[in-house]
């Protein structure tokens, strides 16, 4: 039999590690490279490296100040011997306590998440999926949408210049487009994947999370072959589990687009989903990150010849077993799926080289049909408003591309009294700000669904 997987739909979420979030599933699946909680590991404490810290569940939910997860500090926390995973986060952090350097080693317990461990309980967990460069937000999602980060490293800082900040590489998205396999991007007001230059070409490919849920309750041939759902990254909506915001925004967004897929049998029964984040956020993980493939020949600031920290991944669709998948992925490994599947065309020495889960899907005879009806989003518990003032650096990078959105509305005949009315609330601080930025990217959005704006 063939593969029976019509529509992908991949949702990816930011900054937390595999331990951190499924580690506690080794008591259930014994196979899973987790925690034991009679054994749990430990690093020294700093700068008293005679005390240790040891991994233990987390009982809160915001974890505060973030830890910091740029490539540097990602060095220094795979370095055992002069570094580690404390030691980063109390020289980042001099003032932090005992309680909070715990909370880099800390992790969820069993059903402490009730979304994603009830899921990982009924669906494939891959134990070795690691992010696809030891480094921050950006970097790693442009892994997943074009296999390379085009040698880039680090988070923008300071104002957004396009000649210095160039994402021009082929994307996945381009791929679909060229031979005609319907994609769409799913998002909460503002997509990162935007920053890449040539989605400029395909903004009507663009849509509210609303929209998710209207084309999820449709008919299944009208739903995208392939889509990718964005998160919120700010505002009083976010729920893309960025410390120090709630988990469970996170949480209830997996039940969200979990149960409209389920209620939908014929969509459900072709689909797979698949559940990422986009790097481990500074966050503790035993298992060392394996060797890679570089993507490319841009390795003038890194030679990504290793994989980042490990992150959380689920695979979901009837046609998979409760398992534990022990392969080495990273977030190319879903590019060579695609690529493979639907026949679009090499994405990069990464993508090439990335193994691909298309095996696991092919190993049942037909759908199965014992999983979960619907996962109760009101047992989740109540989102807790984040309180801490942080701006994230993502939040940040966001807010500084949307500036050079300006330009191109103009183009398309924006009035100027409008973007200069922008511009002053901007300085009304972090909410006005995010509020600016989203209103910029629907406003561009708008303009392209109305045949106003076309790339140049």
């Amino acid at each position: 039999m063939g593969d029976p997987i019509e529509h992908v739909i991949v949702l990816m979420l930011e900054n937390r590690s595999f331990d951190q979030m499924l580690g506690s599933l080794q008591s259930v699946f014994p196979e899973v490279a987790g925690i034991d909680a009679a054994n749990p590991r430990s690093e020294p404490d700093y700068p008293d490296t005679h005390e240790r810290i040891v991994q233990q569940p987390i009982e809160g939910r915001e974890i505060d100040p973030d830890p910091m997860h740029e490539l540097e500090n990602v060095i220094l926390q795979l370095d055992s011997v002069r570094g580690g995973f404390v030691t980063d986060y109390a020289q980042s952090y001099p003032r932090t306590s005992l309680a909070q350097r715990a909370q880099v080693m800390g992790y969820y317990p069993l059903g402490a998440l009730p979304v994603l461990h009830e899921l990982a309980q009924n669906f494939a967990i891959c134990d070795h999926w690691f992010s696809s460069m030891p480094g921050p937000t950006w970097p790693n999602r442009f892994f997943v949408h074009s296999g390379t980060s085009k040698g880039h490293v680090k988070m923008p800082n300071g104002v957004f210049d396009k000649s210095w900040h160039c994402y021009d590489q082929p994307t996945v998205f381009q791929r679909l487009a060229e031979r005609g396999i319907s994609w769409k991007i799913y998002h909460h007001g503002l997509p990162q994947s935007l920053v890449l230059t040539r989605q400029l070409e395909y903004l009507t490919h663009y849509h509210e999370m609303e929209a998710f849920f209207a084309d999820a309750a449709g008919q299944a041939d009208t739903f995208p072959q392939y889509c990718f759902i964005e998160p919120a990254y700010s505002g009083p909506d976010q729920n893309d589990e960025h410390p120090p915001s709630d988990v469970m925004a996170g949480e209830l967004l997996q039940a969200q687009i979990y149960n409209a897929l389920r209620q939908n049998e014929d969509l459900w029964n072709k689909s797979l989903l698949v559940f990422l984040y986009d790097e481990h956020g500074g966050f503790y993980d035993h298992v060392v990150p394996p060797a890679a493939t570089p993507p490319d020949a841009a390795t003038s600031e890194y030679a990504f010849t290793q994989y980042g920290v490990r992150v959380p991944a689920l695979l979901i669709s009837p046609w998979l077993d409760r398992a534990c998948i022990k392969t080495i992925f990273d977030h190319t490994s879903v590019l060579k799926y695609v690529t493979e599947k639907w026949g679009l065309g090499p994405l990069g020495q990464r993508t090439a080289t990335a193994n691909s889960f298309a095996a696991e899907l092919l190993k049942r005879n037909s759908a199965r049909t014992d999983t979960p009806l619907r996962i109760d989003e009101s047992a989740i518990p109540q989102r807790i408003p984040t309180a801490s003032p942080r701006v994230n650096e993502h939040q940040k990078a966001l807010v500084s591309f949307s500036h050079s959105l300006e330009e191109q509305l103009v183009s398309a005949g924006e009035d100027l009294n409008a973007v200069g009315a922008r511009a002053i609330r901007v300085l009304d601080g972090p909410p006005s700000q995010f509020a600016v930025a989203k209103e910029r990217v629907a406003r561009l959005l708008g303009k392209a669904a109305g045949g106003a704006f076309i790339a140049g």
